[in-house]
C-alpha cells in the first residue's frame, strides 16, 4: 500500500476540499450575513408592556414606549431591518385601525424613524390583526370580499408610508392588491417606496404561534380561500408572476423550511430578490427541541438558514435574527 494509505488510484477525491475548516470556508458556496436578516416584531396598544409570547420563547409584544429599548439591541447587533406587525386597542368589522392615522403601526413607525433613522422599517400590510372576525379582508355573509378588501389594504399601505415606513409588505393574498397598492402609493407621492409582496404565501399549519403573537386567529372558517394550497407549486409561480407584473419589487415565500423548492423555482424564474419567511412554527419547533436537549440550537438554526440561502433566498425573515446576529458576531461561525 502506498505511504499515506492511498491504495485506490482515484483522480477525483472530493474530500480533499473538506480536510480542515480553512479550506471548507474558502470553497463554501453560500453564506449567512447579518445583512441578510429581517427581524419581525410585534407592537401593541398600551403602555409599559412587554408580553412574552408563550409559544415563541424570546419573542415579545411591545407597547410603543417599550419598543425603543428593544430596538437598541436590534441596532447594536447591526440587524438592518425589521418587519412590523400591530395589535390595536380595538377591532371592528373593517379593520379600521389598520389605516388610521394614529394607528398602532403608524405610531410605532414615527417613533422608530425619529429615534433610529437608519433602521429600515418594513410594515406588514394586512387586516387580520385589526378585524373582529380575524380574516384578512372584508367579510359579507361568510365570504371574504376581494375588491373591497383591496381598497382598504391600499389605504393601509399609504398610511404606513405617510408615517415614514421604508417599505410595505402586503400579506393578505387578495387578487390585485399589489397593483392597487402601487397605484395608491404613486398617487400619494410615494413612488420611491418599494413593495415586498407575500407572493407565494401558503395556507399553512406552521403559522399557529404567530396567530397567538398577533392575536389574529380567524373567528370562523379558515384562510384557504385566499392563501395557497400547500400541494401546489405551479400556482406559486403564477401568483408571483402576477405580483411582479403589478409592481412588486421583492417577493416573499412563506413558510420557508418545507418550501425550498418554491424558493428555488421563484428565484430561477424571475431573478428578483427573494425573502424566505422562516415562520413562527418553524421557530417554535427548534426552540422546543433545543429546550429538551434534542437538538443543538445554534447548529440547527444556522443549518436551516443556510439551506434557505442555498435554495435561492437573498433575505431571511426570521425570529432567530437576534440569536443569529450574536452567533455571527462572536466569530465562532465566521461568515457562515
Amino acid at each position: 500500500m502506498p505511504e499515506g494509505g492511498c491504495a485506490m488510484q482515484l483522480i477525483r477525491r472530493p474530500r480533499r476540499l473538506r480536510m480542515n475548516e480553512t479550506i471548507r470556508k474558502m470553497v463554501r458556496e453560500n453564506h449567512i450575513s447579518v445583512d441578510d436578516l429581517i427581524y419581525p416584531m410585534f407592537v401593541r396598544y398600551g403602555e409599559n408592556i412587554k408580553n412574552p409570547v408563550p409559544s415563541m420563547p424570546g419573542v415579545y409584544q411591545y407597547s410603543v414606549d417599550q419598543l425603543a429599548q428593544a430596538l437598541e439591541e436590534v441596532t447594536a447587533l447591526e440587524i438592518p431591518a425589521i418587519l412590523l406587525f400591530g395589535l390595536p386597542e380595538t377591532k371592528d368589522e373593517v379593520g379600521s385601525g389598520a389605516y388610521a392615522e394614529d394607528g398602532i403601526v403608524q405610531q410605532a413607525v414615527r417613533l422608530i424613524k425619529k429615534n433610529f433613522p437608519d433602521l429600515y422599517v418594513i410594515t406588514d400590510v394586512c387586516l387580520c390583526e385589526y378585524t373582529s372576525h380575524g380574516h384578512c379582508g372584508v367579510v359579507q355573509d361568510g365570504r371574504i370580499l376581494n375588491d373591497q378588501s383591496v381598497e382598504l389594504l391600499a389605504r393601509t399601505a399609504v398610511s404606513h408610508a405617510k408615517a415614514g415606513a421604508d417599505m410595505v409588505a402586503p400579506s393578505d393574498m387578495m387578487d390585485g392588491r399589489v397593483g392597487a397598492i402601487r397605484e395608491a402609493l404613486d398617487v400619494a407621492g410615494f413612488c420611491h417606496i418599494p413593495i415586498m409582496s407575500y407572493a407565494a404565501k401558503y395556507s399553512s399549519a406552521f403559522y399557529g404561534p404567530f396567530r397567538e403573537a398577533a392575536e389574529s386567529a380567524p373567528q370562523f372558517g379558515d384562510r384557504k380561500t385566499y392563501q395557497m394550497d400547500p400541494a401546489n407549486g405551479d400556482e406559486a409561480i403564477r401568483e408571483t408572476a402576477l405580483d411582479i407584473e403589478e409592481g412588486a419589487d421583492l417577493i416573499i415565500v412563506k413558510p420557508a423550511m418545507a418550501y425550498g423548492d418554491i424558493i428555488y423555482r421563484t428565484k430561477q424564474a424571475f431573478g428578483l430578490p427573494v425573502a424566505a419567511y422562516n415562520v413562527s412554527g418553524e421557530y417554535a419547533m427548534i426552540k422546543a427541541a433545543a429546550a429538551n436537549g434534542w437538538l443543538d440550537e445554534e447548529r440547527t438554526v444556522l443549518e436551516t438558514l443556510i439551506s434557505l440561502k442555498r435554495a435561492g433566498a437573498d433575505l431571511l425573515i426570521t425570529y432567530h435574527a437576534l440569536d443569529v446576529a450574536r452567533w455571527l458576531k462572536s466569530g465562532k461561525w465566521g461568515n457562515r
